[in-house]
């Protein structure tokens, strides 16, 4: 294989180890059902439908791989594309460390999805994997925001915060996954920043505290995540229109 087709191989890793208490207990969150399929299989088939995605690897809990390995094995996914479960560690962090750890060599595109945002469209897999061949060792989607944000200094629980400053919105963006990188550079920043606490939820910003470039692409309002009861009322919402418009 030559160097030019190996840099441009790409591979999706899904951290999907986590338990999504905010959605209540039980099933973990990426386990849910939307529209009678789990999130984690939306998630997967939405980052198979990219052309440009030749492996997709899903971090499963720590106990959990065999299970998901069933679960992938259950549903219908495309043909063209590899799967692989590996099991994940205590935080997110972790675990796509695990998942990039089980790559082969020949993957120089990583990107790094959230199972909890299912419903991504293929055009935005594609776009940030379009930036990162251009050259960009980073590159998230995002959205500009609808809403004022405000800076505040936290209180306790219950009191009211003071307002600190109010951020110009024009210069906000709310960011999504997939977030794509050039291999060397997410792991370099997995070798680099050391987990603390709950570890980093955000991978391009391992890659900001290396100094490296990050850019923004063109996110999609269908791309949100999924945490919370209501999230999944809109999910199945989109759901039903794209039955409507395309037989999805």
């Amino acid at each position: 294989m030559s160097d030019e087709s190996r840099q441009y191989r790409t591979a999706a890793v899904i951290p999907a180890a986590g338990r999504g208490v905010r959605l209540g207990p039980g099933t973990p969150k990426a386990l849910r059902a939307l529209n009678g399929t789990p999130m984690l299989i939306h998630a997967v088939r939405a980052m198979a439908a990219s052309r440009a995605v030749s492996l997709v690897v899903v971090v499963a809990p720590p106990d959990g791989a065999p299970e998901v390995k069933r679960l992938l094995d259950t549903y219908a996914l495309p043909e063209r594309t590899d799967y692989l479960v590996v099991p994940g560690g205590d935080t997110r962090q972790e675990s796509v460390r695990l998942g990039l750890d089980a790559l082969p060599e020949n993957i120089g595109i990583v990107l790094v999805h959230d199972a909890a945002r299912p419903l991504v469209p293929v055009e935005t897999v594609d776009a940030v994997v379009q930036a990162v061949r251009d050259g960009a060792p980073a590159v998230v989607p995002a959205l500009p925001l609808a809403d004022t944000v405000k800076e505040i200094e936290p209180a306790a629980q219950g009191e009211p915060e003071p307002v600190v400053s109010t951020p110009e919105r024009g210069r906000l963006r709310a960011v999504q996954t997939p977030q794509g990188f050039d291999r060397h550079t997410l792991v370099r920043a997995h070798d680099t920043v050391a987990v603390a606490g709950e570890g980093a939820t955000d991978d391009a910003g391992m890659v900001e505290q290396l100094g490296a470039p990050v850019v923004v692409v063109q996110g999609h309002e269908e791309a949100f995540k999924v945490t919370r009861p209501l999230d999944l009322v809109l999910a199945e919402a989109v759901l039903a229109r794209r039955r409507a418009n395309d037989g999805f």
